[in-house]
């Protein structure tokens, strides 16, 4: 009998983590769309000129969507935090879906002028709202839902997914340029991702509607839950606040050099074409996306601070002569063995961030603990990392962004050198296990 309830509960679980994390899926190939295309409507939303310039201003675009991603997790993590997680992720969902059809429908500079860069620029806004709104909640989400010992392996599914829509978007490029020659892509080739990414989000926007609501979200008792999801109530946890900071400054600019800015210099610094590229960065990602849970269930073995503790020294140390060597070469395997070896060190970032930031914070500041903080560091580092490379290569000293970035992990470093092990001492399983103790007859005096 117990056994057979167990296994509906798993089924409940990965039914719940599946419908949660296939959202993250679609959003994340939303915005990624935007970076994997922009090598062919650069020049559709900007006048005629150096290709470099075109990068650099669809990169600053992309950098403005990430400042509205702390606004996103304020207002949508507020709302997670008050009125359910599933509410949350079906908002958001339904709000990406709005932006991607947007920039699908939007006609070029030649044809409306500069009104064609001020709706990408909006579109872009509305689109970084809904994903600030979606890190927080997902990863709440996913680590509330998953069963006690393996909520690292069920929560790297967030960067699986989140990967996985970059991987998507690649493959949909890879398709779409076996079908279309470089003209077609570049007159309205680009839009038919756009449009793939509104109609997916609508369908996911009905698949959450049918998610169960998180156990711990719905014990939280009515005290707690009038002072839920707000900046005061957050404030009261300084500590762990500035502990997402660190955690996330090295991970968000390593993570974005790696998967987004990596594309754009194996085609303007090595010089392989970008169909090459394309498939180097697919394969790459697979394999990425192999290692998460790989690396989630580990931690649920070994605790979380050795993978983060292991990112840091060898991020800091390698990043610099990794850019430097794949510089010199014109061999795509050799460019694929590089992108390789870095994403396997940004991967003890990547498959436990979401369950680390999440055991810092109570329930009902979780939300927004784990995505305002975050969304914050990503705004300021992660989503101008791009738009920092390609501007120092414009000026003639790209190397100097590899220093940047080494810089960076070492700040990270330093707080994971100083933080406690975050599976030990779990917001997460301490409420856990006192719902469960004043559940149980027998329990509730003790």
């Amino acid at each position: 009998m117990k056994q057979s309830v167990d296994r509906a509960t798993n089924r409940r679980i990965t039914s719940n983590i599946f419908k949660g994390s296939l959202g993250n899926l679609i959003e994340w190939y939303d915005w990624y769309v935007y970076s994997a295309f922009a090598i062919y409507f650069s020049a559709e939303f900007f006048p005629q000129g150096n290709s470099t310039i075109q990068l650099l201003n669809t990169a600053g675009v992309f950098a403005i969507g990430f400042l509205m991603r702390p606004i996103g997790s304020v207002i949508m993590g507020r709302y997670a935090d008050r009125y359910r997680r599933r509410a949350g992720l079906t908002l958001s969902v339904a709000i990406m879906a709005i932006g991607s059809l947007v920039i699908a429908c939007t006609p070029g500079y030649s044809s409306i002028g500069i009104l064609s860069p001020i709706i990408l620029v909006v579109a872009r806004l509305i689109q970084g709202i809904s994903l600030g709104g979606e890190y927080g909640t997902s990863a709440t989400y996913l680590s509330e839902v998953a069963s006690t010992g393996r909520r690292g392996y069920y929560s790297s599914f967030q960067y699986v997914t989140l990967v996985g829509g970059q991987l998507v978007a690649l493959g949909v490029q890879i398709v779409l340029q076996q079908i279309l020659n470089e003209n077609e892509m570049i007159s309205w080739g680009w839009r038919i991702p756009f449009v793939i990414g509104a109609l997916g989000a609508l369908a996911v926007l009905w698949l959450r509607r049918s998610m169960d609501e998180s156990e711990q979200f719905e014990k939280m008792n009515s005290k707690n839950r009038v002072n839920a999801g707000t900046i005061k109530a957050l404030m009261k946890y300084p500590r762990a606040v500035m502990t997402v900071i660190g955690l996330t400054l090295g991970g968000t600019v390593a993570f974005y050099t790696y998967t987004t800015y990596l594309q754009k210099y194996m085609i303007n610094t090595v010089g392989l074409d970008k169909q090459s590229v394309s498939w180097i960065n697919f394969i790459a990602l697979l394999v990425f996306v192999i290692l998460q849970p790989l690396a989630g269930k580990l931690s649920d073995r070994i605790g979380r601070r050795p993978l983060l503790l292991g990112f840091g020294i060898f991020g800091t140390i390698l990043t610099v002569p990794l850019f430097l060597l794949m510089g010199q070469t014109k061999s795509p395997v050799v460019a694929f063995l590089f992108m390789m070896l870095g994403l396997v060190i940004v991967t003890g970032y990547t498959s436990i961030n979401a369950v680390v930031k999440a055991e810092l914070f109570p329930t009902e500041i979780r939300a927004l603990g784990v995505g305002f903080p975050y969304s914050l560091t990503v705004a300021v580092f992660g989503g101008t990392a791009e738009f920092v490379a390609l501007w120092l290569k414009s000026i003639g000293v790209e190397s100097l962004f590899f220093y940047y970035v080494s810089a960076c992990i070492a700040v990270s470093l330093i707080a994971y050198w100083r933080m406690g092990e975050s599976s030990k001492n779990s917001q997460i399983e301490a409420e856990h296990n006192a719902a469960n103790a004043s559940s149980t007859p027998g329990k509730k005096a003790l």
